[in-house]
């Protein structure tokens, strides 16, 4: 866990990170790299190697391997030790707090800097790598994919499209990103699928969302996973979360995943206020989205 490998990283020394950054690199080319190449990637000695591997083998930070070689890669937590070394070197953040929600593909801590901030940290491709080969296009060209690869271009995909929308599409601020980890502003509020909405609010706040879904179209991208797990709800409206699967809207299936996201969106409210949100026409409000011509949902019943 992250808040295990912070105080790990106050007592890392500069040829330790040179290690783990040579095993990084040597990672690029097969799973282990061989003892024996971290003299060329780290740019230190053959024992200065030795005595970094043990230090950083006991704080958890590599694993050993014997293959046909004795191999070394680093686990999340050395990952997790690079990134957060940067961020230290940078001053963007100042230690790293409680977690704020732990998942599949991605785990958020809340970051100790001059203000509350959140740190993501990318999971992609550590605990289901062959799924998240097949569904992430970014992964497709090359013949030996990492899963530090895969969760770094999830975090280079999210930073991207939060770096394009921000600020005229309510989504968190993006501060700094490096690997597979990003900082951002953190949000105050509540996740939709948590939030009991009243009577009166039920209406406006899904078409709060699909403002900023037309908003975001607008602004060249599609979420691509919207649910009621990736808005949350707060005093000023809503903020939409969670971007490492969107896409450019002039990807081949932008308006197909665009009905999707749409769809979803919807259903889930059909579902949680079947009395408040009738039939809805999928097709010409996804229509609207795109055109940027959405006003109201009343427009859309069926």
């Amino acid at each position: 866990m992250v808040e295990n490998v912070a105080p790990v990283v106050a007592e890392l020394e500069q040829d330790d990170i040179n290690l783990l950054s040579g095993v990084e690199h040597g990672m690029r080319f097969s799973e282990y790299v061989a003892r024996e190449k971290l003299v060329e990637f780290s740019r230190l000695t053959a024992e200065e190697v030795d005595y970094r591997l043990d230090r950083c083998e006991d704080r958890g930070l590599v694993e050993r391997k014997t293959i046909q070689y004795q191999g070394f890669k680093l686990t999340f937590e050395g990952y997790d030790a690079l990134a957060l070394h940067t961020f230290a070197q940078r001053e963007t953040l100042e230690g790293v707090g409680s977690p704020l929600g732990v998942g599949k593909e991605s785990d958020v801590y809340e970051a100790q800097s001059y203000k509350p901030l959140a740190l993501k940290f990318h999971r992609e491709g550590y605990t289901n790598f062959r799924e998240v080969m097949k569904e992430r296009e970014y992964t497709a060209d090359r013949e030996h994919v990492s899963w530090q690869y895969t969760a770094r271009k999830a975090a280079e995909r999210e930073y991207e499209a939060l770096e394009t929308l921000y600020p005229d599409v309510s989504v968190p601020q993006p501060l700094d990103t490096n690997r597979h980890a990003i900082v951002m502003e953190k949000i105050d509020g509540v996740e939709l699928s948590r939030t009991k909405l009243s009577e009166e609010q039920v209406v406006p706040v899904l078409e709060l969302v699909l403002d900023e879904m037309a908003a975001a179209y607008d602004g060249g991208f599609v979420h691509a996973d919207m649910s009621e797990y990736n808005v949350f709800v707060t005093e000023q409206g809503v903020v939409v979360f969670d971007w490492p699967q969107a896409v450019p809207t002039d990807h081949e299936n932008a308006r197909e995943l665009l009905t999707r996201d749409v769809e979803n969106i919807v259903n889930y409210f059909k579902r949680k206020y079947p009395a408040l949100v009738g039939e809805v026409h999928i097709d010409g409000l996804t229509e609207a989205i795109a055109g940027d011509e959405f006003e109201e949902l009343a427009a859309y019943a069926e």
